[in-house]
This record gives C-alpha cells, structure tokens and sequence, in this order.
C-alpha cells in the first residue's frame, strides 16, 4: 500500500525493504504502530538478485528469493505496512522528529528503524551481471552447497576470500583462489588454513576479465588476465565466488551516527540501539560477520521491539 509524504510525523519509519525490514515492519504493524517503509530503489534487498534460498526455515523445498521477499511483503502488509518507494538522499537525526529527504520530500519520524543493507563489492564486468545467482555468487555460506563435487574460483585475497574458500571445500571438489597480486592480504593464520587445505589452489598476479557460460546451464569456465605479463587464458570452472569485501549503505548517516572503521553502524550489545535516542539498525548494515537472510530477519524483530518500547517510554 503506497502513502502519499506527510507534515504529520510518522510514529515508525523504517528504511530498506530488505529481510530486516519487512520483519521489522511485521512486527511493528502488529504493535499498532503502522510503520511506513521507504523501500529504496530496489526493493526487497539483495535477495531479489538471488534464485533459490535453501537455508531459511520455513521453506521445506526452497524458495526463490524474489518469491520470498514477496511473501515476506504481504505478510507485512496485511499488518498494516505502509510503504512509499524511492530513496533516502539525505537524513537529519540532530532534530526529532528526525527528517528524511526521499524524492526531494520531506518525511518526520519519531523513531527510525535503518535496515539498509550491505552491498557486495563486485567485479563490474558485464559477464558477472549476466550469471549472478547462476553460478556467479558473493555469498559461500549461502551458495556453497548448490556445487557439491564441483570445481570452483574464489576472487580475492582478504579474509573474507579465504573464509569462503576454506567453506567450499566442504562441498567443492577443488577450490581456487584467484588472486590480483603475489601475496595475500588475508591475515596469517587465515592464510595458513588455506594453503594446508589440500583443496585449495592459487592463481597469483590475476583477474577474471570474462565468466563464460548461460544462465540454463551455468557458469562453464573464466577468462584470466595476468597483470604481470598481460597474458590472457582461459580457465575452466563450475562456480565463481566474488570475495572482495562488502560496503555498508551507511553513506548518508555519516557525521550523524557512530560507525566502525569500514562504515558499519554499531549498536548497544544485545540491542539494535545506535548512539541516537530513537534511532535502531538492523540487519547487514550493522552486521559485518554474518550477513544471512535469517540473521537480517531476526534483527529487524529485535529493532521492532526496541522501537516499540523505545516509543512507549518517549510517550509516557
């Protein structure tokens, strides 16, 4: 249900439509609060850019994540959500009701809820666009069982490339870290697990300049670059793995709210209260460890409760 901008401050606004704030607005509509979504530009978070969701209880079979964030939406709904589409340019968290800019409008809330993600740094190739969620993921927690007995590349040199790695060889047959330079960046003991995993292979001085395959049949083999030489050639592999770190949507909170060295909002131990009175952070945008659908969805019940109470008290 979309709702025209208002003078009239909104008890609840929640920012992002993403696993932790559609649950957060379940929450939230069931407390009477009827919370009013901005849903950004892309609606339903990064799950709508993922195929089929395995690890999320309730769903038996598997479900497609554009069809779960779906169900997640009318759930919210029939509980009153309202919701109105655009993005956040710009917030002012020093007033209260606090002000968001959305679509040059102004919308007042007296207590925000902000579950605006976390976006997976990608390569920026057109191939890798092409196969996301067809073999071409960012997530090895969550795609790693799809290529059991299959070969596949992790792009990167942190700790993150070598987490994913060490993950898929629970799966995969053998493993490839495919890395820009000739030394890892990863931490030592992080390095040290990788290299004695048998599975484990690197690529050294690379990039992947092209994923060959379709999207019916998967993803079939790279193009590498060596950045040393120039030379190109191909490489054959089932998945490809993108593990070069993740950025917090927390741009236009910057100066206003507290945030770790790479731009996560922190919050109270055990709560999602930031350092602002009124002001909650659910889901990837404070959460730099996990990043899972059903994590995301827990956060957002937490940010709702808080809210909740959080209003009952300002009110009082």
């Amino acid at each position: 249900m979309a709702v025209a901008m208002a003078d009239k401050a909104n008890d609840l606004v929640i920012l992002g439509s993403g696993p932790a704030g559609l649950t957060a607005a379940l929450y939230a509509g069931r407390a009477n609060l009827s919370p009013l979504m901005i849903e950004g530009t892309a609606p339903g978070g990064q799950l709508t850019i993922t195929t089929e969701v395995e690890n999320y209880p309730g769903f038996e079979h598997g479900i497609q994540g554009p069809e779960m964030m779906e169900v997640f939406r009318r759930q919210a709904e029939r509980f009153g959500m309202r919701t109105t589409y655009g993005e956040a340019s710009s917030v002012n968290l020093k007033a209260h009701p606090f002000e968001l800019t959305v679509e040059g409008e102004t919308i007042k809330a007296e207590a925000l809820i902000i579950a605006t993600g976390a976006t997976a740094k990608l390569l920026g190739i057109e191939s890798e666009k092409r196969m996301m969620g067809y073999g071409v993921s960012a997530c090895a927690t969550c795609d790693g069982a799809f290529f059991k007995d299959k070969e596949a590349i992790v792009v990167g040199g942190g700790d993150t490339a070598m987490e994913e790695a060490t993950f898929l060889t629970r799966f995969c047959s053998k493993v490839t870290i495919v890395h820009r330079r000739n030394q890892l960046r990863a931490s030592k003991i992080m390095q040290d697990k990788a290299r004695k995993n048998p599975k484990i292979a690197f690529i050294w001085d690379s990039a992947v300049d092209e994923i060959h395959g379709e999207a019916k049949t998967g993803v079939s083999g790279v193009r590498l670059k060596n950045l040393v030489s120039g030379e190109a050639r191909e490489f054959k592999t089932d998945a490809v793995f993108i593990a070069i770190g993740h950025q917090p949507n927390t741009g236009i909170f910057r100066g206003q709210l507290e945030m770790d060295e790479l731009g996560y909002l922190k919050v109270k131990p055990g709560t999602t209260y930031t350092n602002i009175d009124g002001v909650f952070a659910a889901g990837d945008v404070a959460d730099r460890t996990y990043r899972q659908a059903v994590t995301a969805a827990g956060t957002g019940c937490m940010a709702a409760i808080d809210a909740e109470r959080w209003l009952e008290a300002y009110h009082a």
